[in-house]
């Protein structure tokens, strides 16, 4: 992998941007200045009129930038290959241990540099990647047994989003069972040997270093606690798919009698450093063994309805204590607007009632509850002394033209799509411009190249 781009938090930006409006956490705000220093909001001033000189305008709705808090990155490759013919998510699950057979760290980082450029295009300035391809077809660790994380970690920088980089332990076929020959490349063996080759890697401003269990069938019971220490021991993001299929749940009762958030809970899992991912078919203890214990919950709609997962009981779940965060997971689209409006959607669907989550609410998820999922509380709001970390919604185009400013974020939330992104910025970097991404110059070419490769 050939590294040509300067991570985006490499030299300290020192900036002024002027928002024809700005979201700022209760209310569209007109004609607001936002002064940057060292990547960071320094000052946030209002009624400024007209920009002043040397300043950078962002006509449009800015927003904070959004957080993408569940990604897989090299299931973009499966975008529409997928949708051919019937099935479940156990069929879809063979094509896509299909495609990650194929993929090396080089042909990753192409992967992923490409999917990330996508993702600060549709406004997201920070990912959590669950990441768990971590050795060659077989199960051989490479030269350098974190090739393919820290290829992940690269394409982040060359991208200009930040990365939380979630190392997930992935140990077992399912209870009691073996790696299959396609997930020998995922494990470690034991959690002590996951741990040991985790704690190689190394974070800093732009790049996180996180945890994650893929699931309960994945990770012995008695390992769950190494994984959990692990992550304690570092006050890092801890991630856990959680209750995404019934089989799974099913199966958890047969081998140990209790449902998986059970297990979890008994294995301290659970905890505000905790984000369970879907928690879509759960009792109502598990509801509040989660939201008691502050445990976040991921949503990822478009991926849930796309492998007909079913609705996760979102409103519950937060009513109960578990704050709500957003992700693309397996990038059936990239489009956080798309996600959070799918949130609310899906709830009147399955409710027949309207105005679950306000637009307020839905940007929160999609912001500020998903950089502190990923470990970035601060980042998220428009404030001094948060990231300044950017996202510039056009109000003129066919699907934003027309209502007042004051309903802006409405119009954002219900109506916009990740193509209305017209800035995004990281650490107060330019780093995409009137919709156009400055580090990776053509990002169509170099999706259509990454995938490509992978499909011969």
């Amino acid at each position: 992998m050939q590294l040509t781009a300067q991570p985006t938090t490499g030299t300290p930006v020192t900036a002024t941007y002027w928002l024809s409006h700005a979201w700022l956490g209760t209310h569209v705000e007109p004609d607001v200045l936002l002064d940057v220093a060292h990547g960071r909001i320094a000052g946030v001033r209002t009624g400024i009129a007209a920009p002043p000189p040397g300043a950078t305008v962002l006509r449009g709705l800015t927003l904070p930038g959004l957080a993408n808090t569940h990604s897989h990155a090299f299931h973009r490759a499966l975008r529409s290959t997928v949708q051919v013919g019937s099935g479940t998510f156990w069929t879809w699950r063979e094509t896509m241990y299909r495609t990650a057979a194929r993929l090396t760290p080089d042909t990753y980082y192409d992967l992923a540099r490409a999917t990330y450029a996508e993702m600060v295009l549709a406004g997201i300035t920070a990912v959590g990647e669950f990441h768990y391809l971590h050795h060659a077809p077989g199960g051989t660790p490479y030269d350098n047994p974190n090739a393919m994380g820290e290829a992940l970690i690269a394409a982040a920088a060359e991208a200009g989003i930040r990365i939380t980089l979630l190392d997930t332990a992935y140990l077992a076929a399912g209870f009691g069972e073996k790696p299959s020959r396609h997930q020998l490349r995922f494990a470690d063996g034991t959690a002590d040997a996951w741990a040991e080759r985790a704690s190689l890697l190394k974070g800093d401003e732009h790049a996180l270093i996180g945890a994650a269990i893929h699931s309960v069938r994945a990770v012995p019971a008695g390992q769950l606690a190494t994984v959990a220490q692990w992550a304690r021991d570092r006050d890092a993001p801890l991630h856990v798919h959680l209750s995404e299929q019934t089989a799974e749940n099913e199966a958890c009762l047969a081998a140990h009698g209790v449902t998986p958030t059970r297990l979890l809970a008994d294995h301290g899992v659970l905890g505000p450093r905790t984000t369970g991912i879907h928690n879509t078919h759960l009792t109502a203890e598990d509801i509040v063994l989660l939201g008691a214990s502050r445990t976040g919950t991921c949503m990822c709609p478009t991926t849930e309805r796309d492998l007909a997962d079913g609705i996760g009981p979102a409103t519950a779940l937060q009513k109960a204590g578990s704050p709500l965060s957003l992700g693309s997971d397996s990038h059936a689209v990239i489009d956080l607007f798309e996600e959070a409006r799918a949130m609310e959607l899906d709830e009147r669907l399955r409710t027949h009632v309207r105005g679950h989550w306000t637009a307020a609410a839905l940007l929160r998820a999609a912001s500020a509850d998903g950089h502190a999922a990923l470990g970035r509380p601060e980042a998220g709001t428009l404030e001094p002394g948060a990231p300044a970390d950017l996202a510039t919604v056009a109000l003129d185009s066919v699907r934003t033209a027309g209502p007042v400013p004051r309903l802006a974020a409405e119009t954002a939330v219900f109506a916009a799509s990740a193509a209305d992104v017209r800035h995004t910025v990281v650490a107060g970097r330019h780093i995409v411009r009137d919709g156009r991404h400055t580090l990776v110059d053509d990002v169509p070419g170099a999706l259509a190249s990454a995938v490509a490769a992978l499909h011969g």
